[in-house]
């Protein structure tokens, strides 16, 4: 089975939080497999839905991404997890949630097929 590089994952997926803080729909498309299937503490996603959130622009003001690992699935499928803490644009406090994320290789490049978020709770 190939090697994968966790720095090449984290880049990719850096691009999707990116394109929350600046509200670039089209590479937030562009990142994401048709297929794509979101789970989250609202409910299921899909791409038209993760995209859709940027309709009226940014999401998030801030990001960081810590305690990163990766596992590898099979041949041209990984999974990224990670800790992240972000603040919302319409928020002051600062949030923190788990994230597992499917990278699937295409003929296009890698695209994320599925993401899950699990809330966290800040440490006091």
């Amino acid at each position: 089975m190939p090697q994968y590089e966790l720095d090449t994952f984290l880049t990719l997926e850096k691009t999707v939080w990116q394109a929350l803080v600046t509200g670039d729909e089209g590479a937030d498309s562009r990142m994401l497999e048709d297929g794509f299937l979101g789970v989250y503490a609202t409910g299921f996603s899909d791409k038209a839905g993760h995209v859709g959130q940027l309709d009226a622009g940014p999401t998030v003001a801030e990001y960081a991404l810590d305690d990163i690992r990766l596992l590898v699935l099979g041949e041209g499928v990984v999974l990224l997890a990670y800790r992240a803490e972000f603040r919302r644009v319409d928020g002051e406090v600062p949030e923190v949630m788990y994230v597992s994320s499917v990278w699937r290789e295409t003929g296009q490049g890698w695209r994320n097929i599925f993401s899950q978020d699990t809330a966290a709770e800040l440490p006091c």
